[in-house]
């Protein structure tokens, strides 16, 4: 085979593999919300000519000519006014003449000249009517404004999304370090491939991380990172960070109940129990596995979850439980189902294994153009 030709054909190969990366949809990944508008044009127009000012109104009879101005009377000298004699009063200082304005600098010139300064405030009042001109500090949006701002809510079955959730954190058995391996397939631009993926579980009791990986040959990698706090209530992310080429970040500030991107998109509001896209596959886990018994299928499961860009509320229904035949061997397994909100929300299905601590045996996740990845444990072992 020709030089010239084993060269382009493995460019070709390597432009292939370097594509279908780019476009594996990622636990992480969700696609953008479509706009409805591509384009807009703008006409810029001159600016108008000032307006003339309006003409007289006709009079009935022409005016008569202006009579010839009247002769300056003489100057007289100026008579001096007797020592005994008292000079006038000033007289008055007129107020001019009201101009309505919202500026504060022009209603302060419009006030009269002499008015005098009010007189100062006694201490008490003073305070008082500081604190009654002080500016309130903004409130937190209600949930119904800032839905992200909502925790953990778990319906029962039949109750419906947001329906007599429950109010509590619920308890939580945090699984212990674990290495798994998957095998990836799937579909990318109407082309198959095929991957390798590794997500790595650590925590010592008070800190964790977790970090997952996706690989394809030739191409590289790309990697999501979550670390924070083991609470007892779960996990608390503090950082969340999404690196191919480059990496972005989300930062969690549970003090100010917001999360901030490295991205500059807007902040996001926060509430108790909220996960990032790889945290929240380990918080699942641990509810599910502290008990078994509270999530029949037909429960609900709703929690704020956070990529490197925005946040979002993700809702996950109990299905039944199979038994799946995966690369490692048969497993026993729970299928939880994400609920999109709107049509172009990614799908997401999850088979948590009970044997593995409820973490994930299988992950599918399927954007709204049909291309989706599959995840498929293919061994587990210690960190």
């Amino acid at each position: 085979m020709p030089r010239r030709t084993l060269i382009a054909l493995t460019a070709l190969v390597l432009a292939l593999h370097w594509l279908l990366l780019r476009g594996v949809p990622l636990v992480w990944d969700s696609p953008a919300a479509p706009t409805g508008q591509v384009f807009s044009t703008r006409t810029i127009t001159a600016a108008p000519a000032p307006m003339a000012a309006p003409a007289p109104a006709p009079s009935a009879a022409p005016a008569p000519p202006p009579a010839a101005p009247a002769p300056a009377p003489r100057k007289r000298p100026p008579r001096a006014t007797p020592v005994a004699e008292a000079a006038p009063a000033e007289p008055p200082a007129t107020t001019p003449e009201a101009v309505p304005s919202s500026d504060p600098a022009m209603q302060v010139a419009a006030a009269p000249a002499t008015a005098a300064p009010p007189a100062p405030p006694e201490p008490a009042a003073s305070a008082a009517v500081a604190a009654a001109s002080a500016p309130a500090a903004p409130a937190p949006l209600p949930a119904e404004v800032n839905p992200t701002a909502a925790g953990i809510d778990i319906a029962p079955p039949g109750s419906g999304t947001g329906q007599n959730a429950s109010a509590a954190a619920p308890p939580v058995q945090i699984p212990a370090p674990v290495r798994l391996t998957y095998e990836v397939k799937g579909q990318a631009k109407k082309f198959d491939y095929t991957a390798r993926a590794e997500l790595l579980w650590q925590h010592d009791g008070s800190r964790y991380e977790a970090r997952q990986e996706v690989s394809a040959f030739l191409v590289g990698s790309r990697t999501q990172r979550s670390t924070g706090l083991v609470s007892a209530q779960g996990l608390q992310p503090e950082r969340f960070g999404d690196r191919s080429r480059s990496e972005q970040a989300a930062h969690f500030d549970y003090a100010q109940g917001r999360v901030t991107f490295s991205a500059n998109t807007p902040q996001a509001a926060i509430g108790p129990g909220a996960q990032d896209r790889l945290s929240m596959f380990i918080q699942l886990a641990a509810m599910l596995a502290a008990d078994p018994a509270r999530y029949t299928p037909g429960t609900q499961i709703t929690l704020t979850t956070v990529s490197a860009r925005n946040a979002d509320r993700w809702t996950f229904s109990i299905e039944a439980p199979e038994t799946l035949h995966l690369p490692v061997g048969a497993t026993p397994t729970l299928k939880l189902l994400r609920l999109p909100r709107r049509d172009y929300d990614q799908k997401a299905e999850l088979w948590l294994a009970p044997g593995l601590g409820y973490l994930p045996a299988r992950i599918k996740l399927t954007q709204s153009n049909g291309d989706f990845a599959d995840l498929l444990l293919r061994g587990s072992d210690k960190p």
